[in-house]
């Protein structure tokens, strides 16, 4: 059960960084190198808590489709997201956010459980893991170019 830890501080308010990390939108900007598209359940704006949201993208070579739901949100601090249906065994994805001095802090948690027992667990070790930590990597740099544009065309 690999758990990807992940921490980066954006120069944004607090607010602006928590919506754009639940926007649709700018989560469809974020992955256009595996083409994800918002199909079903919210498929623009900001997802809110108890909403579902149905991606279709292509990973690894597959094209595919997940299906999460946020369980938790405490606005501007916290939201889950779990996936109901997927790929995964299992996934839970904590995002948390504390102001700072120098404008706020993410806190990106993707815990997760591959399907296959074994050879999922194999799958971790040669590439999956680390795939997804560049995934969502990639993401959190996206959104980080996005706030602290936003941030300073508003000062």
């Amino acid at each position: 059960m690999p758990l990807i830890r992940q921490e980066l501080l954006i120069h944004a308010p607090i607010d602006v960084v928590f919506d754009l990390t639940r926007s649709i939108d700018i989560h469809e900007a974020s992955t256009s190198q595996t083409k994800e598209k918002a199909i079903a359940g919210r498929t623009s704006g900001f997802i809110e808590l108890g909403e579902t949201v149905t991606w279709e993208a292509v990973h690894l070579g597959v094209k595919q489709q997940l299906t999460v739901q946020i369980t938790e949100m405490d606005k501007p601090t916290y939201f889950v997201d779990e996936m109901v249906r997927g790929a995964f065994r299992r996934f839970r994805h904590s995002h948390h956010f504390y102001t700072e001095e120098q404008g706020t802090r993410i806190v990106d948690t993707f815990d997760y459980t591959s399907p296959y027992g074994v050879l999922g667990k194999l799958a971790d070790w040669l590439f999956l893991e680390r795939y997804m930590a560049n995934f969502l990597s990639k993401r959190n740099q996206f959104i980080k170019g996005q706030a602290e544009d936003l941030a300073k065309s508003t000062r």
